[in-house]
């Protein structure tokens, strides 16, 4: 989305007003300076700061949904983990585009900074005779979570297994 000052700037001033970046700033509520500047091309520090990014937007938005799915199927992603995931993320893109290491060890808590959805718990075991004794809510939503997955037109009903203790079920038969 434009900033501000590019919005002032493809908008124009009215009719019947003298045409100059100071006229256009008054009318637009922006400062001349930041007008000055946008108008002679430099990004706003919005664009700047996403330039400088380690993950381009949607790869970040992508890590943020895998995240988000993994802690709604009970599997959260450990903390120290998910600069590897990021790093993993790029290998899509082209070799002169890819970063040769993983973000540092402070980039998670600026990812969890940008993204309040996100939020770093302790989890902890915990004792059997604390545990809810009406787990039916925690269940359905499992249900529930599984399901948007399963909805996924990328989720082929012959990738989909189940597996315990006794083996793996694959398309009805038993493998050991």
């Amino acid at each position: 989305m434009p900033d501000r000052a590019r919005q002032v700037l493809a908008r124009g001033v009215p009719p019947g007003i003298r045409r100059s970046l100071r006229t256009l700033a008054d009318h637009g509520g922006v400062p001349h300076t930041t007008l000055h500047y946008r108008f002679h091309g430099r990004p706003s520090i919005e664009q700047k700061a996403e330039s400088q990014q380690y993950l381009y937007p949607w790869e970040e938005k992508a890590l943020v949904r895998f995240l988000l799915q993994m802690s709604d199927l009970g599997q959260p992603v450990r903390i120290k983990y998910i600069p590897q995931i990021a790093f993993g993320a790029t290998f899509r893109r082209p070799t002169t585009d890819r970063p040769l290491k993983p973000p540092n060890k402070n980039w998670s808590k600026a990812l969890e900074n940008r993204h309040p959805e996100l939020t770093a718990r302790r989890v902890r075991a915990l004792d059997w005779n604390r545990h809810e004794k009406n787990t039916s809510e925690k269940i359905s939503h499992w249900f529930e979570v599984i399901g948007e997955v399963f909805q996924n037109p990328d989720i082929l009903p012959e990738n989909v297994f189940n597996m315990d203790e006794t083996g793996v079920m694959l398309v009805g038969s038993q493998i050991r």
